[in-house]
């Protein structure tokens, strides 16, 4: 089940190494995390999932545009980013990437 919830720009700085887009966080109802902050920390320090930058990096790569909005959610157990590009022509599209992989899921 999916729950975006949006978390500060501080974190997703944190998360990223000094990017300041706002990042929003998804937990799966099994999870333990009291505060959705908490699940993405400690899904970074564990391993379970790479730097925002990194993943950025991936979705420039292979969707070019401006990236406005960027999700982390857990689906089934797996972390995933969704990540909102806006495309020199204007167009509104979404790339989804593992978020341990870096692996592409799909673009829409």
């Amino acid at each position: 089940m999916r729950h975006g919830i949006l978390i500060s720009s501080l974190l997703a700085a944190l998360i990223a190494g000094g990017t300041t887009m706002p990042l929003a966080v998804a937990k799966d109802d099994k999870s333990e995390c009291k505060r959705s902050q908490d699940c993405a920390l400690q899904a970074l320090k564990s391993g379970e999932i790479r730097p925002l930058t990194d993943v950025l990096a991936v979705a420039r790569d292979k969707l070019p545009g401006e990236v406005i909005k960027v999700e982390l959610d857990r689906d089934d157990g797996i972390w995933v980013y969704e990540i909102k590009v806006l495309t020199s022509s204007g167009k509104r599209r979404e790339i989804e990437i593992n978020a341990q992989t870096l692996a592409v899921i799909k673009i829409d």
